[in-house]
């Protein structure tokens, strides 16, 4: 069902905010900030005072991953009585690694509108500065903090062709580029830190250069990391074999089974036989 977003109903307004350089927030930022009635926030503390230094005075309603599920029923009232919402994470776009998924599916199915703003995030100036091929490209976000879900997670990741876009802390930046080092081989990679500061890095090269010159740096980090582009031959694997390997990156057995025939270069149809035994 379509709906309106500018139809002068009650809205929930998605807003993005900069994630280092208060120079990047927007003039439709700040005016949505003024128009909405009630902010829920990722981090009250740190709405407070971007609200305080562009002298804009809101409701706050603390709204972070532990209890975003319970401000359902708060999101809904608000809405039901006319009030226009706004809702913000820390720094950046909501929803991307950030909260705030939960509260848009509740307004969308219970027919409020939904208006997401453009502005800041860290994953675009990251991949368009990376000197890696832009496009297509996955963004995946953060890998698990446990090493052995993270590498299974990198497992599944390897064969693609595209580019991918990981968000990782400081603390496990080593661990988690030895990880993609194991799993991926050499590849390109970028990583880049403190983007839109003062301090702003990017680091290029292969995963290993990169290891070496990235001991103890600080601030939120971006990987972007080169897609598998190796010819590869499958002649040594059987058609389910073959199968099978697309079937443990999460996808159907129809999506697996045109994949390998793609690969192959044969019709759908043999594989399909072959794979189910079909004379």
């Amino acid at each position: 069902m379509s709906q309106k977003s500018y139809n002068n109903t009650p809205t929930l307004y998605l807003i993005p905010t900069p994630i280092g350089n208060m120079e990047d927030m927007t003039v439709r930022t700040i005016n949505t900030l003024k128009l909405v009635d009630v902010i829920f926030s990722e981090d009250t503390r740190v709405t407070s005072q971007l609200l305080h230094t562009l002298k804009i005075k809101k409701p706050l309603i603390a709204n972070h991953e532990h209890n975003e599920k319970e401000n359902g029923e708060k999101l809904l009232k608000l809405l039901g009585e006319g009030k226009n919402i706004g809702l913000v994470s820390d720094r950046g776009t909501p929803i991307i690694s950030d909260p705030g998924y939960y509260l848009t599916t509740i307004a969308i199915n219970n027919n409020y509108n939904v208006v997401s703003l453009p502005g800041p995030t860290a994953l675009i100036p990251a991949l368009t500065s990376s000197g890696i091929e832009p496009s297509p490209f996955l963004f995946y976000g953060f890998l698990n903090s446990k090493e052995s879900k993270r590498k299974k997670e990198l497992e599944t990741l390897k064969d693609y062709p595209f580019t991918m876009i990981f968000y990782e802390a400081p603390h496990r930046i080593e661990n988690t580029l030895e990880n993609i080092f194991q799993v991926f081989g050499t590849r390109n990679i970028s990583i880049s830190r403190e983007i839109t500061k003062k301090f702003e890095e990017v680091y290029r090269g292969t995963v290993k250069e990169i290891l070496e010159e990235i001991k103890g740096a600080k601030g939120e980090m971006v990987i972007v990391v080169s897609g598998n582009h190796e010819e590869k031959n499958y002649d040594s694997l059987t058609v389910t074999e073959h199968v099978n390997i697309y079937l443990t990156q999460g996808i159907s057995t129809k999506e697996a089974i045109k994949k390998v025939a793609h690969d192959r270069n044969v019709k759908t149809s043999d594989i399909y036989n072959e794979y189910h035994k079909i004379k």
